[in-house]
């Protein structure tokens, strides 16, 4: 007589073939899952999407509201007292107002100067990762006087002064130069201030980065494979320092979109009458009984500047391995 036991006794290939595999998650996977419980960093990306997609279709939304950054509306103002109509002349067709004086329409600039902004802040801030990455990448693996010399340079780069090297060379520079004149050869010269100057701040994070990486066991695998330089550099390393790149790109927008307003106010920036946020701010100091003009490009700033501030700590607690 069979075991009655026997029937309930379960096959352990059946139990296998029937459960769940685990699978492993990688770093970009388990980051994704901390960032999405991040309320306040997804507000923040949500906010800096809009933005981007404000900045693109910028002639269309101007377009479909009727207002033009550039044309005069001195019917809309009075030269003694300003914007007629209360609130800056706020209405249907300027829900932001009209500048004095001008009477432009603030809406379609402040728009239109979101462009102008990240354009400079997202360019600069790519020249300072490449250059940054690179001469980090370099100085920290090869080390010697190689990182002698280049940690020197980086002690030189952040010694200089940036703001009167901005305004220097943009009072000096000529007015038509490489092909470019006006406010393309501004913000050519914007981007290469602030991104070629900046470098040395992600510079000495990727190096300290590749310090430390460098004595992994699995960059240690690669040398004892018999792999050669550039391959230990652009396939086992580089990949392990994009997320402290990518978590430092995100913080230093913020303080290129500051500086190159910054720069328009002080009247070294793109030259009117393109419109900028920091330009905006330099005509509103004239009108300080008029604080509408002031208040809009100045939130325009600070909404942007949080929103990336707050998304970058985002993303610097979702790769941090210590984050619970």
């Amino acid at each position: 007589m069979d075991d009655p036991s026997a029937t309930h006794a379960a096959d352990p290939e059946a139990v296998l073939a029937g459960e769940k595999q685990i699978e492993g998650r990688s770093l970009t996977q388990i980051a994704w899952g901390r960032l999405r419980k991040d309320k306040i960093a997804l507000t923040g990306a949500v906010f800096i999407i809009f933005l981007v997609l404000v900045a693109i279709f910028a002639p269309l939304i101007v377009k479909i509201t009727g207002g033009d950054p550039n044309l005069y509306h001195a019917d809309l103002v009075d030269p003694a007292i300003g914007p007629y109509g209360s609130f800056g002349g706020m209405s249907w067709e300027h829900p932001m107002g009209v500048e004095p004086i001008t009477g432009r329409d603030i809406f379609s600039r402040v728009v239109y100067g979101a462009r102008i902004s990240l354009v400079i802040a997202l360019l600069a801030t790519l020249v300072s990762v490449v250059i940054g990455t690179t001469i980090g990448i370099v100085s920290g693996f090869f080390g010697g006087w190689v990182d002698a010399f280049l940690s020197r340079l980086m002690d030189m780069f952040l010694a200089f002064p940036l703001l009167v090297f901005a305004i220097a060379l943009s009072g000096v520079f000529p007015d038509e130069a490489f092909g470019l004149s006006g406010a393309p050869l501004k913000l050519t010269l914007l981007v290469f201030v602030i991104g070629f100057f900046n470098w040395p701040y992600i510079g000495r994070i990727v190096r300290g980065q590749t310090i430390s990486l460098r004595q992994r066991e699995y960059v240690e695998a690669a040398r004892s494979l018999g792999a050669k330089r550039p391959y230990i550099l652009f396939t086992e390393l580089l990949p392990n320092l994009m997320a402290p790149i990518l978590v430092y790109a995100t913080l230093i927008i913020p303080s290129n979109i500051l500086f190159e307003a910054a720069l328009s106010f002080l009247g070294v920036g793109v030259p009117p009458p393109t419109p900028t946020w920091g330009g905006m701010l330099t005509d509103a100091v004239v009108f300080y009984t008029l604080p509408h003009f002031m208040f809009w490009p100045g939130m325009a700033i600070f909404a942007t500047v949080l929103a990336f501030n707050l998304f970058g700590d985002g993303l610097r607690d979702a790769f941090d391995p210590r984050s619970r």
